[in-house]
């Protein structure tokens, strides 16, 4: 009995001490997880019941970069509270990349005096504003401080010309979609500028232009190029080529270049059939001093190209693809949208997975209708296509990142410089979309034995059936069928094997059906060379593994190439070559010498503050890559390359 209670005692102990534990466990339990979720309704496809908000922009302040914006919103009766979005996924960039970091002097007021707001603090892009009683309408007013130099986004105003993208000087009201919210712009440029742009209903004042009302889906789809060096030209079936410049003689633009122009528009509808455009806008930079752009809208499209492109023909060929690559988009992209990326505002994210036709088609299409309208010469395609060929062949990504993948770099990446992009794969599927409908279109053409094309793909697939559709969306099966139906093939499989494995070969069997192979030569291509001229580089990427600067400095370094081996990477820079000075051509005799000799190409390299010898263990010379046709007669390639068009008289 005295040990069994013992026993009792100690166990109630026990109870005691474990019940102990336990309360001073939860004690210093960590925090607990608070519900975090934005507070801000979802889209209906509802008009916005305030009325027609007018949204006017300032943009005279060209020293000083700064658009001043007034937005008026109406209110529906008794509303107390509003809810602002700032678009933050726009189509075209695939990516939610919205600059809200660019908006600045925020205040708004109601019958003049000040309101207060405040973020959504799960989605700082939602503006939330408390309204009194009895408002009529709600006044912002802010600025958008647009980048003054490249390191803070794209340059979008100079002292000769802007580029006014509304989505990135606006807010639009939350729970609509997009096209169901009226707004009104207007704009005040600097006197004595021209603007242009695809809306509606012009009413040019002095120093101020104005549109009819539209609805906001379209307005983020139309934006707006002004200069004091602006001119314009008709390409025909409602098409304008609109051009401002850093000065007026960059747009002598030659009557035989500007037909080649038309020529454009006319090959493109042959391809695709009936636009889905009533008119269409061509917005053009030349320019070296606003950021680069090329981005599709359906009745316009953002492009910049070089000074002079447009007066220098033959020395701009390397730099007019992104005018047909922007064209096309209004038929695939625009019009012709995969399901994932149609959104019925700017803050629900997309589904990149079809970015291989979206971007990929787009891509063939814009070397093919820049070859057959004369925007570029069949040549300097070739060796587009041939620079694409060779980065895929001797890519190193390829080995762990399938097609679709880098359809979400957009997302992850967004375009952010890497040490190894050669590693990572960047958006391959802009140039291996290419690749794979340049196979697809050869499969169709030898199946039918010359019959058909992917051309009869584009009609069947992209030609607008009219009626007021805006979008027609479609899905991966929609494109099967498609191609089906032109040519009874297992595509499914070929789509499969192609963009959604990883591990593969190049995809060079579209070029080898089409009668070429990738060959690699000494000296460069015509359009590898142009770009080296014009990005003051030199890229030696298949033959030592590097781009270098102007100074010698590694802009790039290719993973497992002999430089990469050696230990030179990104930020390094190269003193001196078999003990001399460095530059381009002394390097370039280096690598020719080391090829019929066993001594390795001795580089000085200075990486941070240190300097270092390495030797470079390469023989193999000076490599580009070109397209070679296997043969002397005309080739699928050529074929698909020649003009459609009836010959002019």
């Amino acid at each position: 009995m005295a040990m069994k209670r013992i026993w009792s005692g100690f166990g109630a102990a026990a109870l005691l001490f474990s019940t102990f534990l336990a309360t001073t466990a939860a004690a210093q339990t960590g925090p607990v997880a608070v519900l975090f979720t934005p507070d801000v309704p979802a889209p209906a496809d509802t008009p916005y019941p305030g009325g027609t908000i007018t949204l006017d922009v300032d943009a005279r302040d060209t020293i000083r970069g700064i658009f001043k914006v007034t937005e008026t919103i109406p209110l529906a009766a008794n509303t107390r509270r509003i809810t602002l979005l700032y678009p933050e996924w726009l189509q075209g960039n695939h990516a939610p990349r919205g600059p809200i970091n660019q908006i600045g002097a925020l205040k708004f007021t109601v019958g003049g005096r000040p309101v207060k707001w405040w973020r959504d603090p799960a989605d700082v892009f939602a503006i939330h504003v408390d309204l009194p009683g009895g408002g009529s309408e709600l006044v912002a007013t802010f600025v958008h401080t647009a980048p003054l130099e490249s390191a803070q986004g794209r340059i979008t105003m100079t002292q000769e010309m802007l580029s006014l993208q509304w989505e990135k000087m606006s807010f639009y009201p939350a729970g609509h979609y997009a096209r169901q919210i009226r707004v009104k712009p207007s704009v005040s440029l600097p006197e004595g500028w021209t603007a242009a742009a695809a809306l509606d209903g012009m009413a040019a004042a002095p120093g101020r232009v104005s549109w009819a009302d539209t609805d906001y889906e379209t307005l983020v789809d139309s934006p707006l190029l002004a200069g004091s060096n602006f001119r314009r030209w008709d390409l025909g079936h409602s098409v304008a080529f609109n051009v401002v410049s850093d000065s007026d003689d960059q747009l002598d633009l030659a009557p035989a270049n500007a037909a080649t122009l038309s020529a454009m528009i006319d090959e493109a509808l042959l391809i695709f059939g009936t636009p889905p455009f009533d008119r269409y806008e061509f917005l053009v930079s030349a320019t070296s001093r606003m950021g680069g752009i090329g981005l599709e809208h359906q009745r316009s499209n953002e492009s910049q190209i070089d000074p002079r492109t447009l007066t220098d023909w033959a020395a701009g060929d390397y730099d007019r693809n992104v005018l047909t690559h922007e064209f096309v988009h209004s038929w695939d992209g625009k019009f012709r949208r995969p399901a994932g990326l149609w959104a019925p505002d700017f803050r629900q994210p997309t589904d990149n997975r079809l970015l291989w036709v979206y971007e990929g088609q787009t891509q063939f299409w814009g070397y093919v209708l820049a070859a057959r309208s004369g925007v570029q010469s069949k040549q300097m395609v070739l060796d587009m296509i041939a620079r694409t060929a060779g980065s895929l062949a001797e890519e190193p990504g390829r080995d762990w990142r399938s097609v679709t993948d880098t359809t979400y770099d957009p997302v992850i990446d967004a375009r952010r410089p890497r040490p190894y992009t050669s590693l990572m794969r960047g958006e391959d599927y802009y140039v291996e979309g290419a690749m794979v409908w340049l196979e697809a279109d050869q499969i169709i053409r030898q199946g039918t034995k010359g019959a058909r094309g992917l051309d009869d793909f584009a009609k069947a697939f992209f030609s607008y059936p009219g009626g007021g559709l805006r979008q027609k969306t479609y899905t991966r099966d929609d494109v099967i069928a498609t191609l089906t139906s032109v040519y009874a093939y297992d595509w499914a499989g070929f789509l499969a094997k192609r963009i959604d494995e990883a591990g593969l070969p190049a995809p060079l069997a579209g070029i080898e059906k089409a009668g070429y192979k990738l060959v690699f030569r000494e000296e460069p291509n015509g359009y590898d060379k142009a770009r080296m001229a014009h990005d003051h580089d030199f890229n030696l990427s298949h033959s030592l593994g590097l781009v270098l600067d102007g100074d010698g400095k590694v802009t790039s370094s290719k993973w497992d190439s002999a430089a990469f081996k050696a230990g030179i990477v990104t930020g390094a820079k190269i003193i001196a070559v078999n003990d001399n000075p460095y530059s381009s051509d002394i390097l370039r005799r280096a690598i020719t010498s080391a090829k019929t000799g066993r001594k390795p190409i001795m580089l000085l390299i200075k990486r941070n503050e240190h300097f270092q010898t390495v030797p470079l263990d390469y023989h193999d010379g000076l490599r580009w890559p070109w397209l070679e046709r296997v043969g002397k007669a005309e080739t699928g390639l050529d074929r698909l390359l020649a003009p459609r068009r009836a010959a002019a008289p």
